[in-house]
């Protein structure tokens, strides 16, 4: 399966759960154990830890299906570059989404902290100066929710590019191997997944 094969697969398992028509395949016991063997999953994505927005339910895919990473924010660590590097050049995936989503804490929290309107404290604030670049790259709005939507979908988009700046392996498989890196952005009121690049 190449790229765009993968992220037709996603977006038609995403139709099915916008529409209430969810299969929940590779789910059965047979299908477990046969993932004993080995992992074939078509996509890699990247997405936030909301609790509302889990990558197999989203897409309607099951086990062994997704190489599936979390972090607030979609920050892009170290160790997160390098699961997304193990997933390409080691499982062969052709296909890595970064999936930012309506109204993420995580952004909200650094708008929140840009503006000093909050501060925050311990490792939460890692996470801020993570995601700060992309809320102050945003283009000032008045209206709150819409300025919050731009900078979810900034912090996407600005992952996704990361990636590609800060690995080799990632530029390499994407000029040489077909790889596509793509940015999306999730709604929580329609369960909609939208790809912004």
């Amino acid at each position: 399966m190449d790229a765009e094969g993968a992220w037709r697969k996603l977006a038609e398992g995403n139709h099915r759960f916008v529409t209430g028509h969810q299969t929940h395949p590779h789910e059965s016991l047979r299908w477990r154990e046969s993932l004993v063997q080995g992992q074939h999953p078509f996509a890699v994505v990247l997405g936030c830890a909301d609790s509302r927005v889990p990558p197999e339910l989203v897409f309607d895919h099951g086990l062994g299906d997704l190489f599936t990473i979390r972090a607030a924010g979609e920050v892009l660590d170290n160790s997160v570059l390098g699961s997304v590097e193990y997933a390409v050049e080691h499982l062969g995936i052709p296909l890595v989404v970064v999936l930012g989503h309506a109204r993420c804490g995580a952004v909200s929290a650094t708008v929140d902290v840009v503006r000093g309107r909050a501060e925050v404290s311990g490792d939460v604030s890692v996470l801020v100066r993570a995601i700060e670049p992309a809320v102050l790259a945003t283009p000032p709005d008045g209206d709150e929710a819409r300025f919050l939507a731009a900078a979810v979908d900034n912090q996407a988009k600005r992952v996704a590019s990361l990636m590609l700046e800060r690995s080799v392996t990632l530029r390499t498989a994407v000029q040489h191997h077909g790889v596509m890196v793509v940015a999306a952005s999730y709604q929580l009121d329609t369960g909609e997944v939208t790809r912004l690049t």
